[in-house]
């Protein structure tokens, strides 16, 4: 790589301050097919040799969830834990009803969100998958009323939803765990944390993605204090679910 056995001595001794010169560092990293960014901590991910990753990168979602990077993105951190602040109802607790009306009034491919939907199941399902879920409980509880973007969709049907989210949660815990907490004390925008490897803000048809380690741990760190700050826990959210699928709200009712 470039370097002498004396200014590796001082290098490895520990007393030293010395740092190796850029160009000593870019051919370690050649020589290990690693990224700078990871040679230097500044991230976890190995990536592409020689290649300094930028810390914050815009991603487009296109239609077919099996091209996107998320697909890319959960397989990577496999074996790691992933926290997921979902927009909605999360994606793989969704029946085929919800998906097909939410892709209509979103005007997105049903077949995509489809997709999605059952590609997370079967992640859930692996082994080694340990994913945790928080979002706000007024969320589900909007969604029982139908109100807000669910105001068109049938009660039948939300019952259905809540019910078939319920022996979801139940079956797929505790490898997949869903924390609700009070809406009205916390808040927080939809994203998606890979383990120590990168996290996805979700803003609509695109993705802010955070590559560096420290925003990653900060966020990480958001979203811990959103689990604390729960009052519904994993193992009583199939439950709370079931309660909102037999309970008969007034027309309207907030």
């Amino acid at each position: 790589v470039g370097i002498d056995r004396s200014a590796l001595s001082q290098l490895l001794s520990g007393v030293s301050t010395r740092l190796p010169r850029a160009e000593t560092l870019l051919n370690i990293a050649a020589e290990f097919k690693v990224s700078l960014d990871w040679l230097l901590g500044l991230s976890q991910d190995e990536g592409v040799t020689g290649e300094i990753r930028e810390s914050l990168e815009i991603e487009e979602a296109p239609d077919g969830f099996d091209r996107t990077l998320l697909a890319k993105w959960h397989a990577e951190a496999a074996g790691t834990k992933i926290r997921y602040v979902p927009a909605g109802i999360p994606d793989l607790l969704r029946t085929e009803a919800l998906i097909e009306y939410e892709a209509g009034i979103t005007n997105k491919s049903r077949e995509a969100q489809a997709g999605e939907t059952q590609y997370r199941i079967d992640y859930t399902r692996r082994p080694e998958t340990d994913m945790e879920v928080c979002m706000p409980r007024h969320t589900l509880e909007i969604f029982a009323r139908g109100l807000g973007v669910w105001d068109r969709f049938p009660e039948a049907e939300r019952r259905k939803q809540l019910l078939h989210m319920a022996a979801l949660l139940d079956d797929l815990y505790p490898t997949f765990r869903l924390f609700l907490y009070d809406g009205r004390m916390r808040y927080s925008i939809p994203y998606t944390i890979f383990g120590p490897y990168r996290a996805a803000i979700y803003v609509g048809d695109m993705y802010l993605v955070l590559n560096a380690t420290q925003p990653i741990r900060t966020l990480t760190s958001h979203f811990d204090n959103l689990i604390r700050a729960a009052d519904i826990n994993a193992h009583e959210a199939a439950s709370f679910a079931q309660k909102l699928a037999a309970t008969s709200f007034p027309s309207g009712s907030v």
